[in-house]
């Protein structure tokens, strides 16, 4: 059975730049309207670090707007996970610009009280903004997909109530961070783990749910779409060292395509669950949970997430959020152990 979960990465550009209302709350309502439209739900990952630092320096007026959106989302049942770029924690903003603390961008690298802080300031700012005061979010999201190494930051979020990561995307890697996901490429849809995120433990204080992905020829990669998304992105000059680091990342032959609804042509995501409805029906008693991503800094072609919507309608393949999936991941694996 093939489940299709749509998550959204709610923020602004990495480097700060960006108006709240153009990257995150406008997009955001479109997506909602199109949601609403199919009776269909999405989970939403808020970057709270970066609300909070904007609201802080009272930087960008739209940070109100976000805040009452988020309230609305939560009423009508969107569910939040917690996403975090940690390097916000620090930021300044100085002459017009933010400057990020890029010493603390991999929340598992830094000291465990560290993390906590982190973990605890942001886990208060949405119950603030929800006004719930015991309000935790069941899933989080790292920053830049960074969860090695695993082990500290796992325990805290589990402490904390958090049931579920999806920030794994098999095959994914990058020099400049030490981030290797090839080997979850052995892993099933979901797995639980404890010390290393892509390695299973029958036991583990986590569920992760990882990005869908294919490994495909680079070349696959190599679309205007995706083209003009990372020329938005990148508008300010990467460093030299960022480029060569780049460059050994793409010393492959095949990469991981994230199943992503922004950056995707609709042939290409149809082609992708295609191929998963092909494997359902080899081994149609496995469960199949996939989940998609996009951003609302990305959020350009809204004709595509309708149309995907329908074509899972189309096909009976019904959307879900990660709360729904996480109860018969945990029953269809303790029935295997």
């Amino acid at each position: 059975m093939i489940e299709c979960i749509f998550t959204v990465d709610y923020e602004i550009y990495g480097n700060g730049e960006g108006s709240l209302r153009d990257l995150v709350y406008e997009p955001a309502e479109r997506l909602n309207e199109i949601f609403h439209k199919w009776s269909a739900p999405f989970v939403v990952f808020t970057e709270v670090a970066e609300l909070q630092m904007i609201e802080a320096t009272r930087t960008d007026p739209a940070i109100d707007l976000v805040k009452r959106q988020l309230r609305d989302f939560h009423r009508s049942g969107v569910e939040l996970g917690l996403h975090l770029h940690p390097q916000w924690c620090n930021a300044r903003h100085v002459a017009g610009r933010w400057v990020l603390d890029y010493s603390e961008y991999n929340l598992c690298l830094l000291p465990q009280r560290r993390i906590i802080e982190i973990v605890d300031r942001a886990i208060g700012y949405l119950r603030d903004v929800l006004a719930i005061a015991d309000f935790t979010p069941l899933s989080f999201r790292a920053g830049n997909w960074l969860f090695q190494p695993t082990q500290a930051a796992a325990e805290v979020l589990a402490q904390r109530g958090i049931k579920i990561d999806s920030s794994v995307y098999k095959g994914g890697m990058r020099h400049q961070y030490h981030l290797d996901y090839r080997g979850a490429l052995r892993n099933g849809y979901y797995w639980k783990f404890t010390d290393k995120v892509d390695v299973p433990v029958g036991d583990g204080v986590l569920l992760e749910l990882p990005i869908y992905t294919q490994m495909v020829p680079f070349w696959k990669l190599l679309t205007g779409k995706r083209f003009a998304l990372e020329q938005r992105a990148h508008s300010l000059a990467q460093p030299h060292t960022a480029k060569l680091y780049r460059g050994l990342d793409l010393l492959r032959f095949h990469h991981p395509m994230k199943l992503d609804f922004c950056r995707m042509a609709l042939e290409e995501l149809i082609a992708a669950v295609n191929q998963i409805i092909h494997e359902d029906a080899q081994d149609p008693d496995s469960f199949r949970p996939i989940v998609a991503i996009g951003h609302t800094k990305e959020l350009t072609d809204l004709m595509t997430v309708d149309s995907f919507l329908s074509y899972l309608t189309r096909h009976g393949i019904p959307v879900s959020t990660l709360a729904d999936t996480y109860h018969r991941c945990l029953q269809n694996l303790s029935v295997s152990a």
